[in-house]
Parts: structure tokens; C-alpha cells; sequence
């Protein structure tokens, strides 16, 4: 399976954009952010006619999240993260995807900082990371994609002086993602490239694109059983060099699905070996406890 996560910053201007993408490399599971479209303004017909079931959560001229599968309809199971019944932004939603849960995120972006769109990122931000930690308790086999508006490090843009203001560099976004991670999630493409920068946005200025002045916020962060099934991990950057592109590229991982079976198959054997075990050693406590006190009366003659 190619999973792949994509901020297409407004889907009905770069459709074009989007089928040549999804007709090139065809993804079987994609996680698209920036709709920019209200629920009936998402182009289902033409999504339907390139082979893809779709889910979305749309909001009018902002945000917007929608969860598309390959010859396959996405299996809805969540709509808006928790936490907060009042927030009317389009930023989650969640599916089941060929025995996989995906979820699909919008982060707020958060500037201007300090301010009140700073303090919504970071409380969004804790909302997600308790959420994700009911995921890792679930024992589903776990994908959070989407644009998480945040660079984990200054390894992961090119130059940070430029950016030190901005709220995608900012300590306290670093330290939620960072804490996110400590649940126990891969972040895929680091893991896959640690010691190279990779960038998965350009901006539209002063020729960044052209430079390769970028960054890193688009990430897949899988749990441990999805992580075991990881085979490869990119950026398909020839995207963002296309005309009207949006500016981020499609990012992606390689799952081994059928690793998947081969692991539930060892971790059943081991379960059972376990089991085994325990039954072994419970029948040899009880048979010595039902000797210890004959061994006793013999040597004290009772």
C-alpha cells in the first residue's frame, strides 16, 4: 500500500493538478488537506471517475480534510477531533482503510504569534495529542497523516533565521510535536531519510521552489505495528514544480500489508507459547504444594 498525505491548497482550482498526480503515481490511500470547499462543493464525480471511493469534511474558503481510497470507499469513522464541542473547523477526520485506522489532520497554522490564532494551534495541538494516545491504546494499527504545521527541528528547513518569528518554528509547537512522538510514534519519513533533508513545502516567494529553500511539515506518523510494516518512505517533488502547483508535494510511505498477517500469525504463536507456560509452571506450583506438607510431616514425624 502507498499511503500518501497532501496539503492541496484548494481542491476545485488544482483538480487538474490533483488527477495527473493520482494517474501517475497512483496512490492507493490519500489524505488531502486546504479543501477549501464546502462538503458540496468537493468534486466527487470526477474523484469517483479516476478510481477513488472518498470521505471529506469540508468548510466554506478554509481548512478542509478528505480521505480518498483506490478502488475502495474509505470506511468513515471519526469527524472532527475531540475535545471541543464548539470548534467548527474542517481539520479531522478518520477512516478504516484495508484493515487500517488513518487519520487525516489540518493543524492549525497559528500565526500570526503570539495571539489568539497561536494559542488555538497549541490547544488544538494537546487535543490531538491526548486523542492519539486512545489510538495507540486501541491496538488498531494506526496512521496519523496531514499537515502538522510544524518543523521538528532546524535540520528540517533550510535556513531557520528566516523563520524564527513564524509559529511553525516556535518552541512550544516543536515541544507538543515532540511529545506526540514520545507516545510511541515513527515518523516516517525521518526514520526513512535521518541523516538528509527533506522538505515538503516550498512557499510561492523570493524563489524558493527554484532554491530548494524548503520545509518540513507534512508527516505520516504510524504506531509500532504499521511502523513494522514501513518498507519505504518519499516526497514526490515533482509535483510542486508543476504549473498552478500547490506548495507542498505529496508525501508518502510503502506499507507491507502482508506483514501485517505474518506478525499477528507470531505474535499468536507467542501467546500461545506464553499460555503454555503459564499452564506449565501453575501445575508445577500446585503439584509442589501438594507435596510440601508430606515432606513435612515425615521430618517432624506428625
Amino acid at each position: 500500500m502507498k499511503l500518501a498525505t497532501f496539503n492541496i491548497n484548494g481542491i476545485r482550482s488544482r483538480l487538474p493538478a490533483l488527477l495527473a498526480w493520482l494517474e501517475r503515481e497512483a496512490p492507493d490511500v490519500v489524505c488531502l488537506q486546504e479543501l477549501k470547499a464546502p462538503d458540496a462543493g468537493f468534486p466527487e464525480a470526477e474523484i469517483n471517475r479516476a478510481g477513488y471511493g472518498a470521505i471529506w469534511h469540508g468548510q466554506t474558503s478554509w481548512n478542509g480534510v478528505a480521505i480518498l481510497a483506490k478502488d475502495a470507499q474509505p470506511v468513515e469513522t471519526r469527524r472532527g477531533l475531540p475535545g471541543d464541542p464548539d470548534d467548527t473547523h474542517s481539520r479531522y477526520i478518520e477512516a478504516a482503510v484495508e484493515g487500517l485506522l488513518i487519520g487525516c489532520l489540518y493543524l492549525p497554522n497559528g500565526n500570526p504569534q503570539p495571539g489568539p490564532k497561536f494559542d488555538y494551534k497549541l490547544a488544538w495541538f494537546e487535543r490531538l495529542i491526548a486523542y492519539a494516545k486512545k489510538l495507540l491504546d486501541s491496538g488498531h494499527p494506526v496512521v496519523l497523516a496531514g499537515d502538522y504545521n510544524v518543523v521538528p527541528t532546524d535540520f528540517d528547513i533550510y535556513n531557520p533565521r528566516s523563520w524564527l518569528k513564524d509559529a511553525l518554528l516556535q518552541p512550544e509547537s516543536r515541544e507538543c510535536y515532540a511529545r506526540l512522538l514520545k507516545q510511541g510514534w515513527t515518523d516516517a519519513l525521518r526514520v526513512r531519510f535521518p541523516d538528509e533533508q527533506v522538505f515538503t513545502f516550498w512557499d510561492y516567494f523570493r524563489q524558493h521552489w527554484q532554491r530548494n529553500s524548503g520545509l518540513r511539515i507534512d508527516h505520516l506518523l504510524l504506531n509500532g505495528q504499521v511502523a513494522a510494516m514501513m518498507r519505504d518512505a518519499g516526497v514526490d517533488r515533482w509535483v510542486r514544480g508543476e504549473p498552478h502547483a500547490s506548495d507542498h508535494a505529496p508525501t508518502w510511505v510503502v506499507l507491507d500489508l502482508e506483514a501485517r498477517a505474518v506478525n499477528v500469525k507470531k505474535t499468536a504463536v507467542k501467546k500461545t507459547a506464553v499460555k503454555k507456560t503459564a499452564v506449565k509452571k501453575t501445575a508445577a506450583r500446585r503439584s509442589a504444594a501438594r507435596t510440601a506438607p508430606a515432606a513435612a510431616s515425615k521430618k517432624t514425624g506428625k
